[in-house]
């Protein structure tokens, strides 16, 4: 191995690290549900408040930390956002109330955006410009391992020991990875010109709108059917409880697929690519309808709908196209639009079950948004050939300057 590529080994360890700790933070609490709701004295229903009170935190962090920080080193910045993850969970260890608790998921959620978007904007500026999309799903690669090894053992150690533990446990996870960003990644010089102003007018770029409304309804189909599997299975399809775990392993699997493959199709075509996995999306969703009726189909689909995640990276680099000057934004919007997509797919998806139509139903509405997303996308290019708009104006090279101590 090559010093280049041994560096670049360590950049992407240390990145993906943090996403795999945000991951394991954010999907733990439904694992734990029950055992918050006894400690702090709630019905179980109350808890997913929390979990609320978590993606408000991001949808709230994206935009505000990345306009405060826009002239805050990159380096310094995911540093600073891992310390601030790490004191949000640990806190929520030390809760002796459950508004407490919702609270400081509030604050554990504030990071959760503004640091993948930072995150893949470092790994991007690192590699070949052919090479972007896959820098992008190594760091989300954290996200998707997360699913399947972070949250279950996490879960584990929390039913265990107790649901502080699993807290506790994110937090040392978030304080690695501030320790490994500062050992293995480069610093990298501000930009003199950034400012608050800058990074906000990416909230009114024709470009970049389009592309969150992608992420805000395209991806709502894969959360339209995962919020709801268990009951498909369990319910429609006659399949036992205890095979649980063992389906959001597939799916968790399905997801780490999905991100590296939608990756590399991304860095040969994007926009290509994009369209190419909303149809995907719609056609695996659409299946989960028809084969939730039997459970061993049903746990293949799963998976199937796990590679959805396929979108994630090509999105975040098509971000990065169209963000102008305001890469930072924009980037970290990303993230905020996945958890809007996460509260729309399950919201659409609950309504139409409570309608009285079949649970595998999710999997229409999932299809739905899928092609919704595919529209959005068309629409945005039809308006960008229309007004004779450049592909994109990413910078090919971002300068470091490993001497700066931020």
């Amino acid at each position: 191995m090559t010093t280049d590529s041994a560096r670049l080994l360590r950049l992407s360890l240390a990145l993906a690290l943090g996403g795999f700790g945000i991951g394991s933070g954010e999907f733990v609490i439904m694992g734990l549900m029950q055992r918050v709701a006894t400690d702090l004295q709630v019905p179980v229903p109350d808890v997913g408040y929390a979990i609320s009170s978590y993606a408000l935190g991001v949808v709230v962090g994206a935009p505000l930390i990345s306009s405060l920080a826009a002239r805050v080193p990159r380096r310094g910045l995911l540093i600073t956002l891992m310390l601030v993850f790490a004191v949000g969970n640990m806190a929520s260890a030390l809760a002796t109330d459950f508004w407490t608790f919702v609270g400081l998921r509030f604050l554990a959620g504030l990071p959760h955006g503004a640091y993948f978007g930072v995150a893949a904007l470092v790994a991007a500026s690192a590699v070949p410009y052919h090479m972007r999309a896959r820098a992008v799903a190594r760091v989300m690669s954290g996200l998707t391992i997360a699913i399947v090894v972070g949250a279950p053992l996490a879960t584990w150690a929390g039913n265990l020991f107790g649901w502080e533990v699993a807290f506790i446990g994110v937090g040392v996870i978030a304080l690695c990875t501030a320790l490994l960003i500062r050992l293995w990644v480069p610093a990298q010089s501000p930009d003199p010109n950034a400012s608050p102003r800058r990074e906000l007018s990416a909230l009114v770029k024709q470009r970049v709108l389009f592309t969150l409304g992608v992420a805000s309804i395209g991806f709502g189909g894969m959360f339209a059917v995962f919020s709801y599997v268990m009951p498909t299975l369990t319910e429609q399809a006659g399949m036992a409880e205890r095979w649980g775990p063992m389906v959001l392993m597939v799916f968790g699997i399905g997801t780490i697929i999905g991100n590296f493959a939608g990756a590399r199709a991304a860095d040969g075509n994007l926009l290509r690519a994009i369209p190419l996995i909303l149809i995907w999306c719609a056609l695996i969703q659409a299946g989960f309808y028809f084969a939730a009726n039997w459970a061993v189909a049903g746990i293949v689909f799963v998976g199937l709908v796990g590679t959805s995640m396929a979108l994630g990276p090509a999105l975040q680099t098509r971000l990065m196209d169209v963000a102008e000057d305001a890469q930072t934004m924009a980037a970290s919007m990303n993230h905020a639009a996945f958890n809007l997509a996460n509260a729309l797919g399950a919201w659409l998806a609950g309504i139409t079950v409570k309608q009285g139509l079949a649970w595998s139903s999710t999997g229409l509405v999932g299809a739905a948004l899928a092609i919704g997303g595919l529209l959005i996308f068309l629409s945005g290019r039809a308006l960008e050939k229309r007004n004779r708009m450049p592909a994109g104006t990413y910078p090919k090279k971002i300068s470091t300057d490993d001497g700066n101590p931020d």
